[in-house]
């Protein structure tokens, strides 16, 4: 197990007291902070998606709303 020592401001502290109380904060502490990094890796992915199709947008030629259209319906029985 690793230790880490940070600072918050104290009423984030009672605050994170009272809403925990009677369990183990540091249990609490380390979910929040895998909770945190599988978030930020989410996001990460979704930024490099949208980037991705924006790219590809930027050199695939426009097709129209009417191929579009016909395209759909001429999958269809």
């Amino acid at each position: 197990m690793a230790t880490v020592n940070f600072s918050v401001p104290e009423d984030v502290k009672k605050r994170f007291d009272r809403a925990f109380a009677g369990q183990n904060k540091s249990r609490v502490i380390a979910d929040l902070m895998a909770q945190a990094v599988e978030e930020q890796l989410m996001l990460k992915r979704r930024s490099d998606a949208i980037d991705s199709l924006l790219s590809r947008r930027r050199t695939k030629r426009p097709v129209a709303a009417r191929a579009i259209r016909q395209a759909r319906e001429s999958g269809r029985p």
